[in-house]
């Protein structure tokens, strides 16, 4: 993905190195002479997704355009410990300078394509879709939702005006009983390609919202007996009574040791925060020849 011209990303990684840098990198200034110039390779340290490379560039590009970047791999490829994912020549000083950075913004990125992966991988054969959530780091959020795309998930909704999602603390406020007055009134108010989705708890509250027939309805922390109900309830839906088939969203306490389960119950999405609130970056290093 080439993010030139996204001034929210240039940004972020202004941001990121001044962060960083502060006023110098009195280490670098004392240490190498500024006329030096090197070659040196970005490794990974482990297997991975990989996902961040024109991140990457424009790191090193915006602190130092003489710095010359040339990627081995692209975003999406599954590599091994030991393989090399960029070359970089330039001045020295100017690759130690930011290769923090640039390092981070990589190891993190690729931390949640390589997780999104694992639990996209377990779903496939079930033909369910892995979805993101709001759940990211404050500012991060469109490179977070870029590497769950990398990963082979779905991004959910980037940002509150995308779409009505009605969940438990709205259905608190409002009151569950005029779930269906809502939705009624909610679509005379939004533009019609604006999708609709309710959360609900248990299959109390399953019934009461398949009657409001919102877009998704998604089971939040239900048991997966229950689900597999709520699926059947859903399927044996008479058209002429409902205008929508809504589609089914699983959530909550769903790892990659039962995520088969989950995927088995016949839902149509699992919505998952761990894609990118649990991640360990992926491990790579910058090593001069």
């Amino acid at each position: 993905m080439n993010y030139v011209n996204d001034q929210e990303i240039i940004n972020i990684i202004k941001q990121a190195l001044k962060e960083d840098i502060g006023r110098a990198d009195i280490t670098t200034r004392v240490a190498i002479a500024g006329n030096i110039k090197a070659e040196a390779v970005i490794i990974a340290k482990e297997k991975g997704i990989i996902c961040g490379m024109d991140i990457v560039r424009l790191v090193f590009k915006m602190f130092d355009q003489r710095i010359n970047f040339k990627p081995l791999v692209k975003d999406g490829d599954i590599v091994n410990k030991g393989k090399a994912l960029a070359k970089l020549y330039g001045f020295a000083s100017s690759i130690l300078s930011s290769e923090r950075v640039a390092l981070n913004f990589l190891g993190f990125l690729s931390g949640i394509a390589t997780r999104t992966e694992e639990f996209a991988r377990r779903a496939r054969p079930y033909k369910i879709k892995i979805l993101d959530t709001r759940k990211t780091l404050p500012l991060l959020r469109k490179l977070e939702k870029y590497a769950v795309k990398v990963g082979g998930g779905v991004n959910h909704r980037l940002r509150l005006d995308e779409m009505v999602l009605i969940k438990e603390n709205h259905l608190e406020v409002a009151g569950l009983r005029d779930i269906r007055e809502m939705i009624k009134k909610l679509r005379k108010k939004i533009r019609k390609n604006i999708k609709i989705e309710v959360e609900v708890r248990n299959l109390k509250e399953f019934k009461e919202v398949l009657s409001a027939n919102p877009d998704i309805i998604m089971l939040d922390n239900m048991k997966t007996a229950d689900i597999k109900k709520a699926v059947r309830l859903r399927n044996n839906l008479q058209p002429k009574t409902y205008n929508l088939t809504p589609r089914l969203e699983a959530s909550g306490n769903i790892s990659l040791k039962n995520i088969s389960v989950y995927a088995r119950t016949g839902v149509d999405f699992i919505s998952l925060g761990t894609l990118t609130k649990d991640i360990e970056s992926l491990d790579v290093s910058l090593e001069f020849k």
